[in-house]
């Protein structure tokens, strides 16, 4: 039907319905074939407008229009009350698919489209008696005209088909391989569709697949659509806060005359270690957490004067230290204080490594090896004890494994083993005669370490790092080809497919192990990089000479960088976290010894841990300054005063009291 004609008879309808007379001559015959096209349309509208156009005839009325218009047999009014009482389901067809039940019943819907095609053939029986006497043509055009409009209005009620055929469970099922966007188009076809389009279970499995809240569970937010798009919000602004080096830059400070040793961190556990045999625990998240204060053990505590701190190690449960007398300890970091677990090893400890998802602790004292777990009751144990032929320099914990079968990768010398304690060796994965092992990185399925090349082996390409697959105990790919050694790798945090390493060669480089190329190759520090990192579009680099910096990977472009005196020994980071170590070589500087009761001085000398921040919490007013997180009581270090001193007396120098 043109549009011109659809106005128009939208236009004689409501004027019909308006007036009473109007209604007796839509139940008489009809004297033409426009109020026939007006009393097709009426009927066939009346369950879309919930008006009843029917109205009981006069006495007077038209006993030739009582005799012909019959819809199955009854009179009219009879079949306009029928009709009343018989409406369509469709009020709890929709009903039970907003409630989330099982589709209705397939006879009831075939029931319902069989009394309409019914009512349809009735209808255009009696009028076609009525239409012989005019002109064929015009009677034509005008049936024509009236089966359209009837055809497009039931194409307009049916129920899709996907709602009514197919149970709720399995249309669930195939919504689930649709993105955001075309969930979003899908919830503007019905109301049937949105209900499916807007289920929990399907932005649940959205919000999980982005990377967002991988712990959890079902039942933990009413609205997993809105929490979507908090959490990508956030994100955007996380992003835009790292590229322009927006948030709090905390320096976590304990033993301020004392000499940082060793650093390192995981999610919001920051773990140190000091020159005074102090381990410090920083929850980032809980600045107040008395699980923060670790006690060493008692053959450490008494010895005077008490060894250095050499290693911590911390996960999400446990923190490990390892001291210069060959002792190391244990702590959970739930609660902090004795330590859980300890022993005592008759040399230096020179390699100390943590499983980061489970309890699994290794140690290496020159050639031998020790491998500790805890039991399921809790009570931890030696599994294994092995020596190398030569001195271990580097190990790691393969990531992804129970404490049931742990695995570790051992470089020593220019070997590199694998140690499985269900196994009664070593196994030897990768040995070149006069080509050491420089660095080494694990991920749950390969090992990467970077080989140096030395005499006549530097004519072949150089430095190169290999990469072995845990399964097949077998080279992948091998990647490099730089004249400078390969100092730090991170193949565990970075994204899948691609490994960062460091080079003394002044480079950051980026590989890509499905086809042995570079990815990106960045010139960073002029003493050597130390420690390296990277996600899907940023690395962060530390070097030699003190200076932290941060690349946007794309573009090969220096974001932003912060320098501080000694070389950085540590870098990680998360979505919106960053912590950075600068740990000096030097542990015992000239004169230190003659000042410690000077809190000020040496400063230099020290070493520094920053903790960066980039939340959206980090910018509200309430933010708490670190200055302000000291209670006052303890017995070490410094106590702020913040009545008498502002931050910028202590960056000059001054003593709160003067």
């Amino acid at each position: 039907m043109a549009e011109n004609d659809l106005a128009a008879f939208r236009e004689r309808w409501k004027r019909e319905l308006s007036s009473k007379k109007g209604e007796q001559r839509l139940v008489c015959a009809p004297s033409s074939s426009r109020d026939i096209d007006d009393q097709l349309g009426q009927r066939d509208l009346k369950n879309l407008n919930k008006a009843d156009s029917h109205s009981k005839p006069e006495e007077g009325g038209c006993a030739e229009h009582e005799r012909g218009v019959r819809v199955g047999g009854k009179p009219a009014g009879v079949a306009a009350a029928a009709e009343t009482e018989d409406q369509p389901q469709y009020v709890s067809i929709a009903r039970s698919l907003l409630d989330g039940r099982t589709s209705p019943l397939l006879d009831r819907i075939q029931e319902e489209r069989s009394r309409r095609k019914r009512q349809y053939h009735n209808m255009t029986n009696v009028c076609s008696a009525s239409l012989q006497q005019q002109p064929q043509g015009k009677v034509k055009k005008e049936e024509e005209l009236v089966d359209q409009l009837i055809q497009d209005l039931n194409e307009v009620n049916d129920i899709p088909f996907f709602d009514i055929e197919l149970p709720y469970e399995i249309a669930l099922k195939i919504f689930q391989y649709l993105n955001c966007a075309e969930l979003g188009r899908c919830a503007q076809v019905s109301r049937a569709w949105r209900v499916l389009a807007e289920d929990s279970v399907l932005w649940f499995k959205l919000c999980v697949r982005e990377g967002y809240h991988q712990n959890a569970s079902m039942s933990d937010s009413p609205c997993w659509k809105s929490m979507l798009r908090d959490c990508r919000n956030s994100s955007k602004t996380v992003r835009f806060n790292w590229k322009n080096r927006v948030g709090s830059i905390s320096q976590l400070q304990f033993e301020l005359g004392k000499v940082l040793c060793d650093v390192s961190s995981y999610d919001n556990f920051v773990l140190a270690g000091y020159t005074s045999g102090d381990v410090r625990l920083w929850d980032t998240l809980h600045w107040d957490s008395t699980a923060s204060y670790l006690k060493a053990n008692s053959l450490s505590a008494n010895t005077e004067p008490r060894p250095h701190v050499s290693h911590v190690q911390v996960n999400g449960t446990l923190a490990a230290a390892a001291y210069e007398d060959g002792c190391v300890d244990l702590w959970s970091t739930e609660t902090g204080g004795e330590p859980i677990y300890h022993y005592q090893t008759p040399g230096r400890i020179q390699v100390l490594a943590l499983s980061p998802d489970s309890p699994v602790l290794i140690s290496a004292t020159g050639s031998d090896v020790r491998l500790d777990c805890a039991k399921d009751c809790g009570y931890w144990r030696t599994v294994c004890q092995t020596q190398l032929p030569k001195t271990v320099e580097s190990m790691t914990l393969v990531p992804g494994r129970d404490q049931q079968s742990p695995l570790a990768a051992l470089a020593a010398g220019e070997s590199m083993y694998l140690l499985d304690p269900r196994e009664e060796e070593p196994l030897m994965l990768h040995s070149v005669y006069g080509h050491p092992v420089t660095c080494l990185d694990a991920s749950e399925s390969h090992v990467a370490f970077g080989v140096k090349r030395t005499g006549w082996a530097m004519h072949d390409g150089g430095n190169k790092i290999h990469i072995y697959s845990l399964e097949t105990r077998k080279p992948t790919v091998s990647v490099g080809n730089s004249p400078g050694d390969f100092t730090c790798i991170n193949l565990r945090d970075s994204s899948p497919h691609l490994l960062v390493c460091g080079n003394k060669d002044r480079r950051v480089r980026v590989f890509d192990l499905r086809a042995g190329s570079s990815v990106a190759s960045l010139y960073a520090h002029h003493l050597g990089v130390t420690s390296v990192q990277a996600d899907d579009w940023k690395i962060v680099s530390g070097g030699g000479e003190g200076l932290v910096c941060v690349w946007e990977m794309r573009m090969g472009a220096k974001l932003w960088e912060m320098h501080n005196r000694h070389p950085v020994r540590h870098v990680r980071f998360n979505t919106s976290t960053l912590v950075t170590a600068n740990i000096p070589d030097d542990k015992s500087p000239r004169g230190a010894c003659i000042t410690d009761d000077d809190l000020t001085a040496h400063r230099r000398h020290r070493g520094v841990i920053c903790h960066y921040d980039f939340s959206e919490d980090a910018l509200s007013q309430d933010h708490i300054l670190p200055i302000c997180r000291s209670d006052y009581i303890e017995s070490y270090g410094y106590n702020y005063n913040i009545n008498l001193a502002m931050p910028y007396d202590r960056l000059s120098g001054s003593h709160p009291s003067q």
